[in-house]
């Protein structure tokens, strides 16, 4: 059997996809807060999952103070390389921000090596150490950096402990995939962001992975460049 194809441009295909995204919903009868939508029919989008339109955990607030860090020129620090790569490097043009991952850093393997742990805790610790030294004890310290966690449960449970020793990031995305440490890790630091006030976007259960950390960041993105529209991305 031939199958016959549209032959759309890339912008045209996105705009098609939203398209049906919406549609979907609507017939489930899932309504999205103006806020939160341009987040999760990115992640929709990016995974063909509709579940995140329940499992995706928002904090009051987030979109909007993600967006304003973004436009200061917040820096996103990843936990995979394939997350890094991901995030679209031309909005971060756009914003004059920056995007990072540390899992390959000498500095960072070392001191993984040396205090018994993982890269990836090792990598959030590099991550405020290069910014402002080590945080300093029983002060609490606003850094505008947006952590983009989608591999690594004991990222977020480092991230937890550092913001219980006065660590105030931008914005936590804790969306890390797999079966240990994953729901747990997630559900303890949408506690401890609650707690401090921290904005956080936070996969619950299970579902997660680099890619869906990437999209979160792309969607912020454009909405703090006002590039939703596809269309309007030159660049592309």
């Amino acid at each position: 059997m031939a199958y016959e194809y549209e032959h759309v441009k890339p912008a045209d295909i996105e705009a098609t996809s939203m398209k049906i995204i919406g549609e979907e919903l609507a017939e489930k009868g899932i309504v999205l807060s103006e806020e939160e939508s341009p987040v999760i029919k990115r992640v929709i989008h990016t995974t063909a999952d509709f579940d995140y339109a329940e499992n995706l955990y928002i904090s009051e607030g987030a979109v909007a103070a993600a967006r304003e860090a973004l436009l200061q020129g917040a820096r996103i620090v990843t936990d995979t390389n394939m997350a890094l790569s991901g995030v679209s490097k031309p909005a971060l043009g756009k914003v004059g921000g920056s995007a990072v991952c540390y899992m390959a850093d000498p500095d960072v393997a070392a001191a993984a090596k040396e205090n018994g742990t993982t890269r990836a805790v090792a990598s959030m610790e590099h991550a405020v150490t290069e910014m402002i030294g080590m945080l300093p004890a029983g002060k609490v310290v606003h850094l505008p950096l947006v952590f983009a966690v989608g591999n690594a449960p004991t990222a977020l449970i480092k991230l937890s402990e550092m913001m219980r020793a006065g660590l105030r990031p931008a914005l936590i995305i804790g969306v890390p995939v797999g079966f240990v440490n994953v729901v747990e890790s997630k559900e303890e630091v949408i506690e401890v962001c609650k707690e401090f006030d921290v904005p956080a976007i936070v996969a619950r259960g299970r579902k997660g992975g680099s890619n869906v950390a990437a999209a979160i960041c792309n969607a912020l993105l454009y909405a703090a460049t006002d590039h939703l529209d596809p269309a309007s991305r030159k660049w592309l």
